[in-house]
């Protein structure tokens, strides 16, 4: 018996409370004795309450009397409407208040509530803007709502919290976005947004603020073809800055034509064997200035050069022909003589000539006569990009031509 009675304490208030009801409302709170306090958004503006009631006993019908809270009197003291002989009743387009009605009849009761109607304010502003940032500025502000201590009239708060959410559209860093309303990002976005601020407040209520950002930041940007390669690498660079009206391109090469100042340069050719890391800088109409420097860098290989001992020119494709294996040299000369001293080859080459170069065929001078098999003698002499300089007795060697 003991625990069928906490139960019955526990759930009558709220079986009581049950009996008034408001639809559309956003939130529903109880006052300190759980009388419903019930809460509307006001989106629209002109948001108006409504309070239906029932019986919570009897059979009906019942007679209901609407009263509603007067501050003077401190009491439900101004009539608001009679409705004898129904079931339930309502009453709408309602402003925010207390509202009473006494139900008599089949059963002697009378119910309590209270209307709020709640809007948010919410406000979206540019602080401050520069080249380099955005801050931006909002405004959060919530209802503040009192209903009334029936037996001394006197006001008690009703709590209540707010939150804000800062966004863009499209989407951009925005530092912070709920826990400040003031938030700076030093990452401005590259295109024109849409600022956003949304305030929202503990019953569900929303008010949105918004402004258009026109953006003034720049961001120099590019690419390259090829990244690495032997001397000299001829390398286009292509520019993919974002709002850039003045152009600089250093090419950090130190040669003659290692600055530009065109939006998108002439390929530059880098004749000396390293690494090299080219910077955009550039600046805008708007006297925004963004620089770039190249990462990963340009490789251009160092000369090398490797001699083969053998070939086989039998025109089966396959090592046909007397071909060092080099990289990023500036000349080469090869000359090759049998074994009695006879000249049968020589090539210099140096540029697209060296570039084209297919090495020695195994015919003689040229000719269509092939060099017989055996053992020929070479004498190569080549200078690399680099200042290399391919002039020792490593250089002079011996072939082995097979058939």
């Amino acid at each position: 018996m003991r625990y069928f009675f906490l139960i019955i304490t526990v759930l009558f208030p709220l079986i009581a409370a049950a009996q008034l009801s408001a639809p559309g409302t956003s939130a529903v709170r109880h006052t300190a004795v759980n009388d419903p306090v019930f809460i509307y958004c006001n989106s629209s503006g002109s948001q108006k309450g409504t309070i239906s009631a029932v019986s919570p006993r009897g059979t009906g019908p019942f007679n209901f009397s609407w009263y509603i809270w007067s501050d003077i009197t401190k009491s439900f003291s101004v009539s608001l409407k009679n409705e004898p002989g129904v079931m339930n009743s309502s009453v709408n387009n309602l402003d925010e208040g207390g509202y009473k009605v006494q139900i008599s009849g089949g059963y002697d009761t009378s119910l309590v509530g209270w209307v709020f109607i709640d809007k948010p304010y919410a406000l979206a502003e540019l602080k401050n803007r520069t080249c380099d940032y955005v801050a931006l500025k909002g405004k959060a502000l919530i209802d503040t709502f009192y209903y009334r201590n029936l037996s001394t009239g006197l006001p008690v708060k009703l709590p209540n919290g707010v939150k804000y959410l800062w966004s863009s559209n499209p989407t951009s860093i925005i530092p912070f976005p709920d826990l400040t309303l003031i938030p700076q990002t030093f990452d401005p976005p590259l295109v024109d947004v849409t600022y956003k601020i949304q305030v929202s407040d503990s019953f569900g209520c929303v008010s949105e603020s918004s402004f258009p950002y026109v953006t003034i930041t720049t961001k120099a940007d590019f690419s390259v073809d090829p990244i690495k390669g032997e001397a000299p690498l001829t390398v286009t660079f292509t520019d993919k800055s974002v709002r850039g009206s003045i152009y600089t391109w250093e090419f950090e090469d130190h040669s003659k034509d290692s600055i530009s100042y065109l939006n998108n340069p002439d390929p530059h050719i880098y004749y000396k064997p390293g690494e090299y890391a080219p910077k955009l800088t550039i600046v805008s109409d708007k006297g925004c200035v963004d620089s770039l420097r190249l990462d990963p860098k340009i490789v251009v290989d160092p000369s090398e050069l490797h001699i083969p001992n053998v070939f086989t020119p039998n025109g089966d494709g396959m090592n046909d022909n007397f071909m060092v294996e080099s990289k990023s040299l500036r000349y080469i000369s090869v000359e090759i003589f049998s074994q009695s001293g006879l000249k049968v080859y020589a090539f210099f080459g140096e540029g697209e000539t060296l570039r084209a170069w297919k090495g020695w065929d195994g015919n003689i001078n040229t000719s269509s006569i092939k060099a017989s098999p055996g053992v020929y003698f070479y004498i190569i002499h080549a200078y690399g990009w680099d200042d290399i300089d391919y002039n020792s007795k490593d250089y002079r060697g011996t072939v082995y031509l097979y058939r």
